[in-house]
């Protein structure tokens, strides 16, 4: 996993995102690296799985931290938003 700014700006670049359209849709991420995002280094502890299998459920989706629609967008960027009057 990606726990550098500098790189994941040239992840951004490559996928063809402007720097502002990454900053939009991705600030809060590069805001994190700011603080010294830790290294993942491939270990999870599978709990979202275990939780699933405990509570008889048959996706992971109902108890994962930060789920995905069905198209795959996660519904929580861009919130809280600002209302429109």
């Amino acid at each position: 996993r990606i726990h550098n700014r500098d790189l994941q700006e040239k992840v951004f670049e490559v996928l063809g995102f402007s720097k502002e359209e990454a900053l939009k849709q991705f600030g809060f991420l590069m805001g994190a690296f700011e603080y010294g995002a830790p290294p993942h280094g491939g270990l999870a502890f599978g709990l979202d799985r275990l939780c699933t299998i405990l509570g008889g459920k048959t996706t992971i989706r109902d108890f994962i931290a930060f789920p995905k629609n069905n198209m795959g967008r996660d519904t929580m960027i861009d919130t809280p938003s600002g209302h429109r009057m």
